[in-house]
Formats: C-alpha cells, sequence, structure tokens
C-alpha cells in the first residue's frame, strides 16, 4: 500500500528517484518493473509492473464506445526499470503531455502513485477545497 506525497526533482535527461521508503517494496514487489501513463487529469500513473499488467487487461476489453479512452490509458503506457541509482526515465512525451519539468510530486494511492507538476498539483487541491466537500463523501469522518 503506497502512500504519502514526496518531493522531487526531474534531471535534464527527465530521470526521478524513487524515494527510498517506496523502492524497497517496488524491488520486492516488482523487480523495479514499472509503467508509466497518462491520466486525463493532467498527471502521470505510475503502476509496479502486475498491477499494470491487471489494469491493462481490464482496459483491453472494453467496448468500442470507449475506444478514446483505451488510447489514453493503453496508448500512452511506457514500460520502465529502475537503475543501479533507484531512477526511472521518463519518457519526452509523458513529460509533455503532464507538464512536468522539474520540480514533481509523487503521491502515493494505494496500489499505484500519481506523478504531477508540484504547481498544477497545489493548484488543483486548492481548486479542489474551494469547490467544497463532494456530497459522496458527506457522511465520511475521521
Amino acid at each position: 500500500m503506497f502512500q504519502g506525497a514526496s518531493a522531487i526533482n526531474l534531471d535534464a535527461k527527465g530521470r526521478m528517484s524513487i524515494p527510498s521508503k517506496h523502492r524497497d517494496a517496488l524491488q520486492v514487489q516488482c523487480e523495479g518493473r514499472l509503467t508509466l501513463t497518462k491520466h486525463p487529469h493532467g498527471c502521470l500513473l505510475l503502476f509496479p509492473r502486475p498491477v499494470w499488467e491487471q489494469h491493462r487487461e481490464q482496459i483491453a476489453k472494453w467496448p468500442m464506445s470507449a475506444r478514446a479512452w483505451q488510447r489514453i490509458f493503453l496508448g500512452n503506457a511506457c514500460d520502465v526499470e529502475c537503475d543501479s541509482a533507484g531512477r526511472i526515465l521518463i519518457s519526452p512525451e509523458l513529460r509533455a503531455a503532464a507538464g512536468l519539468a522539474k520540480d514533481v510530486t509523487l503521491l502515493g494511492m494505494g496500489s499505484h502513485f500519481e506523478l504531477w507538476d508540484s504547481a498544477k498539483l497545489a493548484e488543483d487541491e486548492a481548486d479542489a477545497v474551494a469547490g467544497g466537500m463532494p456530497e459522496v463523501l458527506s457522511d465520511f469522518s475521521f
């Protein structure tokens, strides 16, 4: 179960270091084999490969009416592997799609991660708070 936010800097080649708190778990779970793909909210999704393979099978079965969504998720999927320094290379196409330049935030979302441009994530979170709590959460409490 991945959780928490990590501020990360992309290097000039588009590589990012996987935070050490997640690196060991990813090594055990998938031997550092990951898959990146686009998300329509403007971030990238980062999956351990076995988790992605389950999603990929489901997405491939979607009907033709969902073909555009298959293109977003499957057509943009890119397999990556952690190098010996615990880094992954994010392709220029995926960096451009999510507007990733230097300052990024990796969010643990349970079975996978979201990778955001840090400024865009802050803006989206501020918009969400300003919009108020959605009705579906009206009974939620800590």
